[in-house]
């Protein structure tokens, strides 16, 4: 019976998972829609590789429910898996198979037949930019390659939900953006990505939506902007000026700022106080500077990125 689309693609509710005395998921409730890229973070032993395993059915939840397409698992796993591609943190192939043959196995596996396995390995490998490697033996290959051979057994049989736990882990800049452009296409054309990194940049580059674990518990979900509202970051203007007379250090009497520092000579970063219109004191900030006989080379509000919102969570001890 075919199963017809879901917007709610991915859904967990309520998941939970002890190991002996470890609560290591503790009622764990999240939903993605079809294109939607999650970006999972948090600390060591948070529990994202747990939650990683349970979607994709390498353990059983102790409690919860989750669904991929409609279909429950791991009641329909074998259905599941038809949808679901998988890389996990840890890359492992047989050393002595050369690509080609490692990649036909897992195609096989997948239910690709001779002629879809031909043209998606030849598809894939261009994909990634990897096609000179194709007949060449594991043993031979780099880390960061046999990252990306991961990656491409993961896409083969252009999976639905693509799981992916740390992909980025042992790459240069070139092939992480490269990965990076990759998923955003996928997402386009309506594959749901979901992915843990602790490289928060890569994260904020391309998630559409994010989740905060710590501890086994999902703290917040939501897009970056909506975290940093949750939050209550405070925001920032970075000043460089040109000529400094010194007597930039009167901006403190605007109620509006919490503080200034001096980050290095002529630069200065202004902290405002939660709720400030930014633009409004921007104006006031400029007509202050050249009464004081400032000259300002450049005046821009920072935007909080995703880095604080980490800092501002870890700060809190793991509670929000």
């Amino acid at each position: 019976m075919k199963k017809k689309e879901f917007d709610d693609f991915l859904v967990l509710e309520g998941v939970t998972k002890k190991f002996k005395d470890l609560l290591a998921l503790d009622n764990v409730s999240f939903s993605l829609q079809q294109g939607d890229i999650f970006g999972y973070i948090g600390p060591n032993g948070a529990g994202k590789t747990t939650t990683i395993k349970i979607i994709v059915g390498l353990l059983r939840q102790g409690k919860g429910t989750i669904s991929i397409g409609g279909y429950p698992m791991p009641d329909k796993k074998d259905e599941v898996n038809k949808l679901l591609g998988y890389l996990p943190q840890q890359v492992s192939f047989q050393q002595w198979r050369t690509v080609d043959h490692a990649l036909t196995t897992f195609g096989k596996l997948s239910g690709l037949n001779k002629n879809e396995l031909e043209s998606n390995i030849r598809d894939i490998l261009t994909l990634l930019n990897i096609s000179e490697i194709r007949y060449k033996k594991i043993v031979e290959l780099s880390g960061g390659t046999i990252q990306k051979v991961g990656l491409a057994q993961a896409l083969l049989h252009r999976p639905k939900l693509l799981i992916l736990d740390e992909p980025l882990g042992g790459l240069d800049p070139t092939s992480r953006n490269q990965i990076k452009k990759i998923i955003k296409d996928l997402s386009k054309n309506g594959t749901t990505i979901f992915f843990s990194s602790h490289i928060l940049s890569d994260v904020q580059d391309v998630a559409t939506k994010i989740g905060v674990l710590n501890w086994g518990r999902l703290l917040q979900v939501g897009t970056l902007d909506e975290l940093i509202a949750k939050f209550t970051i405070n925001k920032e203007i970075e000043i460089v000026l040109s000529k400094d007379s010194g007597k930039w250090i009167e901006l403190k009497s605007f109620k509006q700022i919490e503080k200034i520092e001096e980050i290095s000579p002529h630069k200065i970063l202004v902290y405002l106080k939660s709720g400030t219109d930014v633009n409004e004191l921007v104006h006031k900030i400029i007509q202050k500077l050249l009464s004081l006989d400032c000259q300002i080379r450049s005046i821009r509000p920072l935007s909080p990125n995703l880095d604080d919102v980490y800092l501002q969570y870890v700060k809190g001890g793991g509670s929000l």
